[in-house]
């Protein structure tokens, strides 16, 4: 079993793969500005507050770990839609230094449909709403995967479809090729899932799918 760092570990993605990975055996790491917030109790969670914008934090995190999952997210709101964000690449760049720096080499990022050449799969309609009110965050996230291709790191970036909430089902798709993207729900449980098994089996290594329903 592997030690993973989850990253952004206190809420949504993060917290459900917290505990997936804690129901599949694995030791982790959960990090996040607010980590003492995350309820679950096991013996093998560490829960470790710092902040992603910080290397002297980030670096602290890593030591002996096998397996970096970052899930950051940020908050929609009438600043982030009209300004946007740089947390996702400067968090990402941080991070970026910080495995390299500590030997740490596999590295699984999640981002969303609409990241990078995904953008132009997400359909007309979407497409719409899209640009008025994610693109500029979406821009960010679009510098982030870059950071990640080009790191010289073991990375798989995830891009999961319309997000819900709900209990795990196990029923959700891969989608691997470009020509086979496109827009659709999916639990945060089942991206949790998946990451999970991304993490153990690597089966997408050097791959961007997007995760849906």
């Amino acid at each position: 079993m592997s030690k993973i760092l989850i990253l952004g570990a206190s809420r949504g993605i993060g917290l459900e793969t917290v505990r997936a990975a804690l129901e599949a055996g694995h030791e982790v790491r959960a990090f996040a500005r607010s980590a003492d917030s995350v309820t679950i109790e096991n013996a093998k969670l560490e829960k470790l507050t710092g902040d992603a914008l910080e290397a002297g934090d980030v670096r602290s995190a890593l030591a002996g770990v096998d397996i970096v999952i970052q899930t950051l997210g940020a908050t929609i709101n009438p600043d982030t839609i009209l300004q946007g964000t740089r947390l996702f690449s400067e968090a990402t760049r941080v991070l970026v230094d910080a495995m390299v720096a500590e030997g740490v080499k596999r590295l699984i990022c999640v981002t969303g449909i609409g990241a990078g050449d995904s953008r132009q799969h997400l359909g007309i309609a979407y497409r719409l709403a899209f640009t008025f009110s994610l693109r500029r965050i979406y821009d960010d996230k679009d510098v982030q995967e870059q950071i990640v291709r080009s790191s010289g790191l073991d990375w798989t970036l995830v891009r999961p479809g319309l997000l819900r909430d709900g209990r795990a089902t196990g029923l959700y798709q891969v989608l691997e090729k470009p020509e086979d993207w496109k827009v659709g729900p999916v639990r945060r449980a089942d991206v949790a899932l998946f990451l999970v098994d991304e993490a153990e089996r690597g089966t997408c290594r050097g791959k961007a799918p997007v995760i849906i329903a």
